[in-house]
């Protein structure tokens, strides 16, 4: 076999699949910061409801929930689809890739598959986050608070972790990937991804504990 036949196997670069990679990293950031600045907003839940109100009011007065809300979950689809070109949805792929998984025992991999199967569970309870708050305006502390009492607290117990989980593990792949997380700062990145990982979980299981406790009568 020359080498000129060799060089037959060996895949193409393509401009194409680069680009779809970087709307998928940009996608990806623009969706971390909406979930931290929904997160910080929401939460304003704990100062005051009244605050949380107000906040709510600026959005909708403005439109920015009306439009906004529809245009995260098509930002979140397109993202999930461009990220889909990589996921082993196949029985062969997934077993070849849990194999290889094993065998390797690579940090960055585990983390990848971690990726995979929440962003699954994501896409579906964050569906119906945004159907139930959307469909059911204006936005209150107590209209909110009455859905977290009335049993929907179990669906933001799963969704909360697991999309700060994935927001974490995004983040540090996207810096290692694009080149702003070295070899020698991975571990410092990953423990000051973990702690702002903890620290937005902490907030949002007492933002949950504040709509529990929260008066709806008045």
């Amino acid at each position: 076999m020359n080498a000129s036949t060799i060089t037959l196997h060996v895949p193409q670069r393509s401009k194409i699949a680069g680009r779809m990679d970087f709307f998928q990293m940009v996608s990806g950031v623009l969706l971390i910061l909406f979930l931290w600045a929904h997160m910080m907003l929401v939460s304003s839940v704990i100062l005051s409801p009244s605050l949380m109100n107000g906040i709510a009011w600026f959005f909708e007065a403005t439109y920015m929930a009306q439009i906004g809300g529809p245009a995260i979950f098509v930002l979140m689809v397109v993202h999930f689809i461009l990220a889909a070109r990589k996921m082993p949805f196949k029985q062969d792929e997934w077993k070849t890739f849990r194999v290889h998984a094993c065998m390797l025992h690579h940090k960055d991999t585990t983390m990848w598959l971690v990726q995979v199967i929440s962003a699954i569970f994501i896409l579906v309870l964050g569906a119906v986050h945004m159907f139930v708050v959307l469909t059911d305006l204006p936005i209150t502390a107590a209209k909110s608070a009455a859905r977290i009492q009335s049993g929907w607290l179990y669906l933001y117990l799963v969704l909360l972790p697991l999309a700060e989980l994935h927001v974490g593990v995004g983040f540090y792949r996207i810096g290692v990937k694009y080149g702003f997380v070295g070899r020698n700062k991975r571990k410092w990145f990953q423990k000051t991804e973990n702690l702002m990982m903890i620290g937005f979980i902490t907030i949002g299981l007492l933002t949950l504990v504040r709509f529990m406790l929260l008066n709806i009568q008045g």
